[in-house]
């Protein structure tokens, strides 16, 4: 029978570059290498029913031998190793090498960026793939599926994005790193990198609200004296917070002062709506807005988006209900008819 020879240059020297560099197992090699050969003979030359088959492989020299034996019996063993059978073993081998190395630096790259996840990463998108779409990150390619995906954005090859790196997840193509545009740590990342306090800590974002593409509540609070964490956000004449804005494509922000009171953080979360009564059931987790009429619109927000915000961010359900109107006293009565006629009299 004829030696599968693979020249040691190309199989020893490759197996100890792999094994030395890209932190593989030799042993799990050599075993890949001998279901890629077997798998081989079989394809070409076919099996026999009830026999067992077995490719050995000498680490050292490359030398690849197949084996055959009848079902429980392998004291009948026989070399079955083909004539000329040499090359296309090689071939596998260097095959299985080269695939063992992408699954390395694959999975090199996967740790990497398994320690960024709840960061920022910049990227390029470089095509659609179905639903998905494909972005380099520089290093390695992430996948950012539908559900990460902002719907009020336009994307397209070439597109350079921030993106929120949101984890590694298990798919039908193996392990890949997923990003996002809807994720509020997309907002929280950006007003890190764009306010200063931010990043330091003197500011702290307590709670993100968000309807993506559309608008964001975001809570913000300082322990730190003459700190305004507002202000800090925005920055001088908005530019900070205008900045991330133009990140989102003009995605509309509130930024909003953070309270321990829950009345005021309501009353906050609410705004731009002004002059509003709450009244909380704690219980219940509930508050009952009293607003004005001419601003009960601006509480409740188009759509009911505002309110709905609102009771996102501060974690109650929010009823916005206009101010009752108490009935007029005679005293009142007669003091704003005292008004309409001193008016009426300095006009003519």
């Amino acid at each position: 029978m004829a030696n599968i020879n693979i020249p040691r240059t190309e199989f020893a020297a490759a197996l100890a570059q792999v094994a030395s560099e890209r932190g593989i197992d030799p042993s799990a090699v050599l075993e890949s290498i001998k279901l890629a050969i077997l798998s081989a003979y079989k394809k070409d030359y076919g099996v026999k029913e009830g026999y067992e088959y077995e490719a050995v492989i000498d680490a050292n020299t490359g030398e690849s031998h197949l084996f055959s034996w009848p079902e429980g019996k392998p004291e009948e063993k026989k070399e079955i190793t083909p004539a000329g059978f040499g090359r296309i073993a090689a071939q596998q081998a260097r095959n299985v090498i080269v695939q063992k190395i992408r699954e390395a630096e694959k999975n090199t790259i996967l740790e990497e960026y398994e320690k960024r996840v709840g960061t920022l990463v910049n990227g390029l998108i470089l095509r659609f793939e179905g639903e998905n779409i494909l972005v380099d990150l520089g290093k390695g390619e992430a996948i950012m599926p539908p559900s990460e995906q902002n719907r009020a954005e336009n994307y397209h090859p070439n597109q350079r994005l921030t993106f929120y790196l949101e984890g590694i997840r298990e798919t039908n193509k193996g392990r890949q790193i997923i990003v996002s545009r809807t994720h509020p740590g997309l907002i929280e990342g950006l007003f890190k990198r764009e306010v200063p306090e931010v990043s330091s800590g003197a500011v702290e974002i307590k709670a993100i609200a968000r309807e993506p593409g559309s608008r964001t509540k975001v809570a913000v609070f300082s322990k730190q004296v003459g700190v305004d964490p507002v202000g800090s956000c925005v920055g001088q004449k908005g530019v900070r917070v205008q900045a991330v804005i133009d990140e989102l494509g003009g995605e509309k922000i509130d930024i909003v002062q953070y309270s321990e009171d829950p009345e005021k953080f309501i009353v906050a979360a609410l705004s731009p709506a002004e002059k509003l009564t709450v009244k909380i059931d704690e219980k219940k987790k509930t508050a009952i807005i009293s607003a004005p009429e001419d601003q009960l619109s601006l509480a409740i927000g188009k759509g009911g988006q505002n309110a709905r915000l609102a009771s996102k961010l501060t974690g109650y359900r929010i009823e916005v209900e206009e101010e009752k109107k108490l009935p007029k006293t005679k005293e009142s009565q007669e003091k704003e008819e005292k008004n309409q006629e001193d008016s009426r009299k300095s006009n003519e």
